[in-house]
This record gives C-alpha cells, structure tokens and sequence, in this order.
C-alpha cells in the first residue's frame, strides 16, 4: 500500500518574502510602474506590495538597506492550532529559533526561526485582507480582488534561496515547516543539487539550489505567477521599453515545466514571471521526481542555452 507523502498540512501557503534594496526609490518605481504590484502602503524604511490577486495586504516587503538580497520569508499558518503545532516542532528541533516578533501593517505576530545557511523565516497566522483604497483600485468582478496594471502579475508564486547543502535545508523544511519534495536534483558526487518544496497542492511554493558563488544567506529570485504564457510574452516587451535587463527567457523550465522570464530589478535582485499552467499534486502519495546530473546537462525543456549569471549570480553579491 502506498504512504502519503505530505508530513503535515499546518502552514497554508507562502505568504510574502521582504526583499532588502539599496536603491529604494528605484525599486518601488520597478515594483509598481512596471513590474505591476500594487502598493498597499509605505512607512520610512519599507514599502508593502502585492499582485493584484493577492488577498493579503503585501506579500512583497521590499526594505531600504545598504545590501540587497532576502530579509526574511513568511509563511502563513493553516489556524492558529496549526500555528502552534508547528511551533512546538521548530523548538523542539535543532535549528534555530529567534522567537516571537511583533507585526507589521501586513500581519499579526509571527514567530521566526533560521535555516542553517542565515536565511531567516517566519510563520503568522492573523493577516490583515487587502481592501480597496479607491474606484481605481476595485475590480469589475467581486471575485477578483483588484484591477491591475503593468505586466500584471496575479499572485506571490514562489522564490529561490541558495544554500552550500541542499540535503540539509531539505532536512529544515521538512522539519520545520512540514514541506514535503515534488522534484530534485540528483548529482553524480552524492550531493543533492537542487530541492523543489511544497505546503499544500501547488507543485512548489520554494525551492533551493546550490550556492555557486561563495556567498551565505543568499537569494536567487522572487517570482511572481502569470495567468498565461501571453502575459510574459507582453512583459518582455514593457521590460524592454523600460530599459530593464532581461537576463534569461522566455523559455521553459524542465523541471516543473515552467515558462519564465528572469530580469534584474534595478538593486540587482533576481526576480522572475512565471507560468505554470494548470500544474497541481493532488496525489497524497506523491513520489518526488529524479532529475540527474545528465538530465539537467541537457538544459532547459526548450530555448536557449542557460547562461553562466544564472548559476553565479546572488544577492547580496559576494565581495571579492
């Protein structure tokens, strides 16, 4: 008889990421102008931002620092039972725990904890719902949260950290947040190049890869999901008009079969558009999917060779 394969449905989904940038002002105008969230409200050293169908107030906290690179990553708790089961879990681990923080415009208090590379985490479960500032902000439909502009993406999708060991943050998730594996990368030395997580049915909500670049506590990129692949199509185009760096696609990923388009926002954080079409894991007894080492010396699923930046570049960059 098959086993399932999901240790726990107490975190809902992934909530937002905060992104640290040195070049504020800048950022919010790619953010907003062009990228196309929305901004739900802004304090002295951070904005609060969200796709336009994201029910939560931001789920992109991007904070003025000297650096660049992630702040912190926020996971949103299934009820407050739940919140504290896993609780219980991270404390009784081995990994460390920072302990309970206030709040800030976009949710209640949360705790937080870190994985062994310096990312930090967080796990909330009071949110505070977007609602609409004005007639502009209102969508047509009343089962859409807001109208939207630029390229438009819908909703927080997933992000990408770097870690120097892929077997041990897979040991953190799992442990921690009770994520189980969809895919990963298998090499020919042992090592586990890359691991694919989810919390609840999308085919993954976070992954990480391994750390080319000698950097700690490093982000690869934020991503953010489209309703079509058309949607990225036009956005390379506004992307172009505006003078941002595209640095890779449109193309399709093999793994999980994306079709993605990777830019640079100005601060130099790695942010992505993707589409994963009607991708789910409905099986409770999923068996994660092998890619091995040859697998992925064949590329991407289709377009052009990945080029060297994507495996190196990081952020905060490394100093030499």
């Amino acid at each position: 008889m098959s086993q399932p394969t999901n240790p726990s449905f107490d975190i809902a989904h992934l909530g937002h990421v905060e992104m640290f940038t040195d070049k504020f002002e800048e950022s919010i105008d790619f953010f907003t102008r062009i990228y196309g969230l929305k901004l739900s409200g802004q304090d002295e050293t951070s904005a609060y931002l969200r796709a336009w169908d994201d029910y939560e107030y931001a789920t992109l906290k991007l904070t003025k620092s000297d650096t660049t690179g992630v702040g912190h990553i926020g996971y949103r708790a299934a009820s407050p039972e739940a919140l504290e089961r896993r609780v219980a879990a991270i404390e009784a681990s081995d990994f460390k725990v920072i302990g309970w923080v206030d709040g800030d415009p976009s949710h209640g208090r949360a705790f937080r904890f870190e994985d062994p590379f310096g990312h930090v985490f967080e796990i909330y479960y009071d949110t505070n719902w977007w609602e609409p500032q004005d007639a502009a902000e209102r969508a047509a439909l009343k089962n859409t949260a807001s109208a939207f502009t630029g390229a438009a993406p819908r909703r927080l999708d997933h992000l990408n950290l770097l870690s120097e060991d892929v077997t041990e943050f897979r040991r953190f998730m799992e442990t921690c947040l009770g994520a189980r594996v969809t895919e990963y990368i298998q090499l020919d030395n042992g090592r586990l190049g890359g691991c694919w997580f989810t919390v609840n049915n999308k085919t993954y909500d976070l992954a990480c890869t391994e750390e080319h670049g000698g950097g700690n506590a490093r982000l690869h990129h934020v991503t953010y999901a489209t309703d079509q692949r058309e949607d990225i199509l036009r956005a390379a185009d506004i992307f172009l008009q505006n003078g941002v760096h595209i640095e890779t696609g449109p193309h399709k990923h093999a793994i999980q079969g994306t079709f993605f388009l990777y830019v640079w926002e100005p601060a130099g954080n790695r942010v992505e558009l993707a589409n994963a079409g009607a991708r789910l894991i409905l099986a409770p007894d999923w068996q994660p999917v092998c890619w091995t080492q040859a697998d992925r010396m064949k590329g991407q699923a289709w377009g052009l060779k990945t080029i060297e930046s994507f495996h190196t570049h990081g952020t905060p960059p490394v100093k030499k």
